[in-house]
């Protein structure tokens, strides 16, 4: 009898290692944060999931999709994450988070020669604002008023948009902006908001997993990494 229960033991299917899981990233094209360099997904906020990943050992995979979808994904799946993620109230309780991959203030931008005029978000809202489906920035306009919004599915396609004079407006990282302006002819028209960006991951992601890449990130901030990474794609902190 004891030689059947041993038996029966040695022939049971081992569970998976926790440490085996796969971890999924999804982000948008959004240069020079998360863009595609040929096949290559490359950007200052790439560099430092990639970073942090390598850290902890954790195998992965990292897809760049239009927001919308890379944002659902994140909440549909459990082993997903999605970056770079603005942090606030109303997103807080649906995932667990990492952070921050950077803290930046949202500004609204023009073409140069659109004759906008708008010293602050009362004055701006007659004007007709782009934005991205399930982008951040869409609920933040909405939830101060703003109902002339064009909706896009990327960023690229609201900023093409905007350089045609299709829109007035658009919201954009600050930091982002100050590396476009070098290339195209656009100008800043007042501040939106201010938040912090970080991977966002489903609410059923492993609570220590989450821990090490926190960790991690904590550590890549601390030493100076993450600024080093900055300054390598032109993007200067203010802190």
């Amino acid at each position: 009898m004891k030689k059947l229960l041993l038996l029966a033991f040695l022939t049971l299917p081992c569970a998976a290692p926790a440490q085996s899981q796969t971890v999924n990233f999804t982000t948008e094209e959004y240069a020079p944060f998360n863009y595609r360099d040929g096949k290559v997904i490359k950007g200052a906020t790439v560099e430092q999931v990639e970073k942090v990943m390598a850290d902890i050992g954790v195998d992965y995979t990292m897809e760049l999709l239009p927001w919308a979808r890379a944002y659902s994904l994140a909440q549909s799946q459990p082993m997903t994450c999605v970056f770079a993620t603005a942090h606030n109230a109303l997103r807080d309780p649906l995932f667990k988070w990492i952070e921050p991959l950077l803290v930046d203030r949202n500004i609204l931008i023009t073409r140069k020669g659109s004759g906008v005029v708008a010293n602050d978000l009362e004055a701006s809202k007659k004007y007709t604002i782009g934005t991205q489906r399930e982008d951040y920035t869409e609920m933040v306009l909405r939830q101060k008023g703003f109902t002339k919004l064009d909706i896009a599915t990327d960023f690229n396609a609201t900023l093409r948009k905007l350089l045609g004079g299709r829109i007035d407006m658009m919201p954009i990282s600050e930091l982002y902006f100050e590396k476009l302006k070098a290339d195209q002819p656009v100008e800043m028209v007042t501040i939106l908001s201010s938040q912090p960006m970080g991977i966002a991951c489903n609410r059923d992601f492993p609570s220590d997993l989450q821990v090490r890449m926190q960790t991690a990130l904590d550590k890549l901030i601390a030493d100076g990494t993450q600024k080093e990474i900055f300054l390598k794609y032109g993007l200067h902190l203010g802190n």
